[in-house]
Order: structure tokens, then C-alpha cells, then sequence
């Protein structure tokens, strides 16, 4: 609770408060006594924001308070002020002064009563185990939500859709394998479906540079035999990181048993918006 520009930083923190884990919202001093204090229970904390501690709004509630047994929390620089009075912690928002050259408007005590309020937030995320998953869940809509909710398995090809070819198959199925889709290579597999290789575009212009015969040179001659994939159980920011590392565009994609179950590029991970 706070009024002014008090009631903008009191917001703020909620903010901060209930997408981090803690359960929390605001109530508007000047509705309170109307009506809005039956939304406040005994089960709740309130935090009151006012630098002076004198705020009128504030302090007519406090009788409720009292009444029902819950407990205050005091953001203000009044220390000895009847909000400090009333409350069963006080946090210290003291200014030397404030930015305001009239020393009027609240600009230091406030920037500094958000970030009391931002410690708090955080104090109570580590403490309640608060984990990145959970952010993930309140954050569904965001960039944030979506790097941490996005698997592998979401947005990769399947079935059909990935280009693969058997070990025992030359250059020229490669591809046509690739042609198929918008991969830009193909993977190579053995007998159980097991990549041990693959071919990109940039190795076929080098078989090209070299006047390689397509028709008849096995493809497990020019593949590429050190395997780069991600797991189908991981998360698409996996793939990111490891495609930014080997600067490389596309993945295969693995199952649990390490068999080749999809693949993956940049463009999917674009249009999924986890890049």
C-alpha cells in the first residue's frame, strides 16, 4: 500500500513480488476504507510505503490491522513517525536528501525504496526455491517464457520430414534425401537407425570441387563423421548454444537410446521465437 508516488513503487514491487513466487498485489490506501480492506486477511503481510510515515490514507488503516492481528511492514524514513508505530518491522528508506533540487518530489526515496523492495523479492525467491522453471510458468507469453519452456522435441522435424539416408547409399541419394526439405544436410545412419555421420551442403561443393562421381562414391567417404545433435528431452536453447558454437545451422536430433529421431534449424528455432 502507498499513495502517490509511493502507491507507483508499492505496484512495482507487487510486480516483482508475484512473478518471482510470492503471492502478492495492491491495495489503494484511499479505497481501502471503502470496501477494499476485506480483501487484506489474516493470513496476509502488508507492506506500507511512505517516507515520512505520515501518510493519512495509511494510517487509517491501521486500526483494521490491529484488530485482525496482521502484520506491517514499514518502508519509510519516518522512524519515529505513528506508521513506524504501528508496525512490526520497519525498513529504513532514509535519504540524505533528494534528487530534486527543491528537495520535493520523491526521487531518491524512491529509487531506493524499489530497490528494497527488488532485494526483498529476491531474499524471498531463494527462500521459497524458486526455480527457472517456475519463472517460466508465470511468464508464459514472453521471450523469457518461451527460452525456458521451448523444447527440442517441440519444434524439430519428424518422421518423414528429416532427411536421413542409410550407410550403404552413395552422394547422389544424399541428395535427393536433402532436397526433400529445407535442412540443408542429411544424416547417415546404420543398420538400428543409429547417425554415425553427416553431409551439409558445404560438403557437397567441396565433392563438387573435387570432381567426385555422386553416382558411385559411398557416402560414408565424404560425410562428416564428427556428429554434432542435441536430445530431443532438451531444451531448444540447447540447440541454440550449440549451434552458435560450432557456427553451424542445423542439428539432428536424438532419443534417449542415442537413435536418430528428428532434426532441427535456426529457421524453426526463429519462427518459435527462442531465438
Amino acid at each position: 500500500m502507498g499513495m502517490g508516488k509511493s502507491g507507483h513503487i508499492g505496484n512495482k514491487i507487487v510486480a516483482t513480488l508475484a512473478s518471482t513466487g510470492t503471492t502478492a498485489f495492491f491495495v489503494h490506501p484511499a479505497e481501502a476504507g471503502h470496501g477494499d480492506l476485506g480483501m487484506i486477511t489474516k493470513n496476509d503481510v502488508v507492506i506500507a510505503i511512505s517516507q515520512p510515515g505520515k501518510s493519512a490514507e495509511l494510517l487509517r488503516a491501521m486500526p483494521y490491522f490491529k484488530r485482525n492481528g496482521i502484520k506491517l511492514i514499514a518502508f519509510t524514513g519516518g522512524l519515529n513517525s505513528s506508521l513506524a508505530e504501528f508496525a512490526y518491522l520497519v525498513i529504513d528508506s532514509t535519504v540524505p536528501q533528494e534528487a530534486c533540487p527543491l528537495g520535493l518530489a520523491p526521487t531518491a526515496s524512491t529509487t531506493l525504496t524499489l530497490a528494497l523492495g527488488d532485494a526483498l523479492a529476491v531474499c524471498l525467491l531463494k527462500a521459497s526455491g524458486f526455480t527457472q522453471n517456475n519463472f517460466a510458468e508465470t511468464h508464459p507469453h514472453g521471450a523469457l517464457g518461451r527460452r525456458l519452456l521451448v523444447g527440442v522435441s517441440d519444434v524439430m522435424c519428424k518422421g518423414d520430414q528429416t532427411p536421413v539416408i542409410k550407410q550403404n547409399l552413395v552422394v547422389k541419394d544424399a541428395l535427393f534425401s536433402m532436397s526433400k526439405g529445407e535442412m540443408e544436410f542429411v544424416v547417415i545412419v546404420e543398420s538400428h537407425h543409429l547417425p554415425i555421420g553427416v553431409f551439409t551442403d558445404g560438403d557437397l561443393r567441396r565433392c563438387l570441387h573435387k570432381d567426385i562421381d555422386i553416382q558411385s562414391t559411398p557416402i560414408t567417404e565424404v560425410m562428416g563423421k564428427h556428429l554434432i545433435a542435441v536430445q530431443a528431452s532438451q531444451l531448444a536453447v540447447k540447440a541454440v548454444a550449440l549451434m552458435e558454437k560450432h557456427k553451424i545451422s542445423a542439428l539432428p536430433v536424438l532419443g534417449d537410446a542415442g537413435d536418430l529421431v528428428g532434426a532441427l534449424n535456426m529457421r524453426q528455432l526463429l519462427q518459435a521465437g527462442v531465438v
